[in-house]
């Protein structure tokens, strides 16, 4: 599969995934390399997170309204990353405007009302996040929607919100709107889901229940699992170091090979390790696997996204080569 065939084949793309695997990292990476091919995406940001702008090297502050992140050298100099949060009072609002009813939803802004909405009619929040989503995708504005979406455990309730409301409201316009959420999430066109997880055992464990519940669930296409954090493979690790400095005609002291020797060991266990993890996704969930690098930096910028997204592209290229 070629690349922008990958980031075009549906509309939004939900990346989700236990907390802690860098599901916001591969956001990022997957809209710098849609930039990078000329295509315009629109990073959709709903826990409140800081830490997206400064991947791409900006000072800002995300808001309900679009905001640029980045925009592509390219040849064609077309691609562009966008980003905003959705909250869903903001959502709200704009639905209250919308309809009418302006007066309103100033009084519903300064009156804590969404609470009180809320634990009336569990899910509310996420439907309306989720008619947001669908007013943009609909919007044809975007080549490409990303939605950094919650840890994969509210990432279920988040994504079952619409088929809950179907089931216990018969008429309206929460009717109407989990509806056209619904529609949109069982299209694999418009939609898909991206999980991502480090190949660790308690983050594949959630990655492989979660999978079966969203297809079973939800009925969505879930497109192929990013496992992130790879080690790359080193040989000759289970060697012993004075032997190889030797050999190489290096000196080097019983202190230094003893801690050469530490070091090894502990990055020999660990691709055992991510090796078994990987090989029990391949053997419970019938999806492509694609596979990214252990970045050993503190901080990710446009530099390490480079990184990310060109591994990106390979791992695209060498599923059709399989």
């Amino acid at each position: 599969m070629e690349p922008i065939n990958f980031l075009t084949k549906s509309r939004v793309l939900i990346i989700a995934g236990k907390g802690g695997v860098g599901k916001t990292t591969i956001t990022a990476a997957i809209s710098h390399m849609a930039a990078k091919l000329n295509l315009k995406s629109l990073i959709i940001e709903i826990e409140g997170k800081t830490t997206l702008p400064t991947f791409f090297e900006k000072d800002i502050e995300l808001s309900y309204k679009d905001q640029q992140l980045e925009h592509s050298l390219g040849s064609k100099n077309t691609g562009e990353v966008l980003g905003r949060t959705l909250t869903p009072d903001e959502a709200m609002m704009e639905y209250l405007k919308s309809h009418g009813f302006g007066s309103l939803s100033k009084r519903f802004a300064s009156s804590g009302a969404m609470e009180v909405i809320a634990t009336a009619a569990p899910g509310i929040k996420d439907i309306l996040i989720l008619g947001k989503i669908k007013q943009l995708e609909r919007s044809n504005d975007y080549d490409l929607i990303i939605v950094d979406a919650p840890a994969a455990g509210h990432a279920l309730t988040f994504l079952t919100s619409a088929s809950g409301f179907l089931d216990a409201i018969q008429v309206g316009p929460i009717k109407v709107q989990a509806s056209d959420v619904a529609e949109l999430l069982k299209d694999p066109t418009r939609s898909q889901i991206i999980l991502v997880t480090l190949p660790e055992e308690t983050p594949v464990s959630e990655t492989i229940e979660t999978s079966i519940k969203m297809e079973q669930e939800i009925g969505m296409s879930l497109g192929p699992i990013i496992v992130n954090g790879i080690y790359n493979s080193i040989d000759y690790l289970d060697q012993d170091p004075l032997a190889l400095a030797k050999k190489a005609n290096i000196e080097l002291s019983s202190y230094e090979a003893e801690k050469l020797a530490s070091a090894a060991q502990f990055r020999f266990q660990r691709q055992l390790l991510q090796k078994e993890q990987v090989d029990r996704i391949t053997e419970k969930i019938n999806l492509d696997l694609i596979k990214l690098p252990f970045l050993f930096t503190p901080q990710i910028g446009l530099k390490e996204l480079d990184i990310l997204s060109e591994s990106f592209i390979q791992a695209i290229l060498n599923l059709e080569s399989k």
